[in-house]
């Protein structure tokens, strides 16, 4: 029995639009009436336009009468983490500083997304301002994981995460500042890419931590990552990080590279701290490998015990600069306490952003201070060029890299909020990828004793994300994690 119509694939879906054997109009349809049924338990979306909805699917439809179809995503709804701009619609970072902003253009990703003809579907929750690791920074709300509600979705693209596991729309788009798409993705049963540095503009992405952060994709399968990652990639002059590169055809490149592969195994992610079930699962994801003719290699990345001290001194000096433009004065919230410019200023701040991004502003301005750069900033800048080199080092030697993506299947709501150091550490097998710049793959690959799932992260060589897609691909072929729903 097949899936129904929001839980089928795009790649299905598209195959199904082509063949006429089903509308765009029906899908969009489809996927609202599912958004309607569960969102109220599971809360990925902040807010969602079905007349919008509804109109580009006529749109794609007519199209497609007049045989001048778009391509594989033309018709195709896709959910869009609340960081991205979409002209016409809200644009709030989950944050009361930008409550009623309304964004006034499209963000390179998502023209380019229109221009495929995939159809923008509603804004997804997320921590605010991308700062945390379980969507619970939310100034709306806290998303449910929708293979057990009383648990988190991962951040801070949970929303995006739990929209695809819940059926809400079939593929996503997230932002990955430390893991922000992978960590979820593991923990709601999806797949999440984030690409290299550089492919994916940046502009229209509401910024956190301009050297980290990359746009990238959810889906249900490698697959449908693929196609929704070709969508989106690509040069933008409007981008000054953008990377000039031929973009390959990944599709293409799942059934041209079958391998086997020369696959590393870091030492230092399975240490102290690896949740038992996560290590089993994860293991045996590497024997399926090793049973597959890949020869395994265990490599070392020495440098990884400084990643996340590296990255929270990084992220946060950045964040600290690109939120000094939310100032009360133009287009934030304005404080209606205020007595003077100056107190409009501390008050417009102090009641915008909630207590985890002030948290990171004032570590961020703490050590950009007179006197703290050297000691902090620019130490922590050498060091992420150390662990680059350790990644880059180690691809000399293997084509990819096998990890956990997380260092547990996802905790319980509330249980980590008071401490955000066990919070922080909820990211330690994927910061590295941000601070080497590097593509990164979270794949379905198992289950807790409690029904929730765990994630296989594979990284790899900048630009090569077609090697990480057949990689991945090679795993999902052989399993079904990916073909299970969680029982909303």
């Amino acid at each position: 029995m097949s899936d129904p119509l929001y839980y089928r694939t795009a790649s299905a879906l598209s195959r199904e639009l082509e063949a006429k054997k089903i509308s765009s109009l029906e899908l969009v349809r489809a996927v609202i009436e599912r958004t309607r049924a569960v969102d109220g338990t599971v809360g990925a979306f902040i807010s969602f336009d079905e007349d919008d909805a509804l109109a580009r699917a006529r749109a794609s439809d007519a199209r497609r009468e007049g045989g001048e179809a778009l391509g594989p995503l033309d018709g195709i709804p896709v959910g869009i983490k609340d960081i991205l701009a979409v002209e016409g619609q809200p644009l709030t970072c989950a944050s009361r500083m930008l409550g009623d902003f309304v964004s006034p253009y499209d963000a390179t990703a998502i023209g380019k997304l229109k221009a495929a003809g995939a159809i923008p579907w509603g804004r997804l929750n997320m921590d605010e301002f991308a700062m945390g690791s379980s969507t619970e920074n939310s100034s709306v709300k806290t998303t449910a994981n929708p293979w057990n509600t009383d648990c988190i979705p991962g951040g801070s693209s949970g929303g995006s995460a739990a929209c695809v596991a819940a059926g809400e729309a079939p593929l996503t788009l997230g932002s990955d500042t430390g893991g922000s798409i992978r960590q979820p993705a593991a923990l709601c049963g999806v797949v999440g890419m984030k690409p290299t540095y550089g492919l994916v503009s940046r502009y229209g992405l509401v910024a956190f931590a301009s050297s980290l952060d990359q746009v990238g994709p959810f889906a249900h399968t490698v697959e449908d990552a693929a196609i929704l990652l070709q969508a989106v990639a690509g040069y933008d002059r409007r981008d000054s990080t953008s990377y000039k590169t031929d973009i390959p055809d990944y599709r293409a490149a799942l059934q041209e590279n079958r391998g086997p592969w020369k696959l590393g195994i870091p030492s230092e992610y399975f240490g102290e701290g690896l949740d038992p079930e996560v290590e089993k699962a994860v293991r045996a994801a590497i024997d399926f490998y090793r049973k597959e003719g890949c020869e395994i290699v265990e490599v070392s990345l020495p440098h990884t015990e400084y990643a996340v001290g590296v990255y929270y001194i990084i992220a946060t000096a950045e964040a600290s600069s690109n939120l000094a433009r939310y100032d009360g004065i133009r287009y934030t919230h304005r404080s209606s306490e205020a007595t003077d410019a100056i107190d409009l200023y501390f008050r417009s701040r102090a009641e915008g952003f909630g207590e985890e991004v002030k948290r990171r502003v004032i570590l961020g301005t703490y050590v950009l201070s007179s006197g703290y750069y050297d000691a902090y900033y620019l130490k922590a800048q050498k060091v992420r060029t150390l662990i680059r080199g350790d990644f880059l080092k180690a691809y000399n030697q293997v084509d990819a890299l096998l990890t956990p993506t997380t260092p547990a299947p996802a905790f319980r709501k509330g249980e980590k909020t008071d401490d955000p150091l066990r919070m922080y550490l909820s990211d330690i097998y994927t910061i590295g990828a941000n601070l080497a710049g590097i593509p990164g793959i979270s794949i379905p690959c198992g289950f807790s004793g409690d029904g929730l799932p765990i994630g296989l992260q594979i990284l790899g060589r900048p630009y090569q994300e077609a090697d990480l897609f057949a990689i991945a691909r090679r795993f999902e072929e052989a399993h079904d994690y990916h073909a299970k729903h969680p029982g909303l």
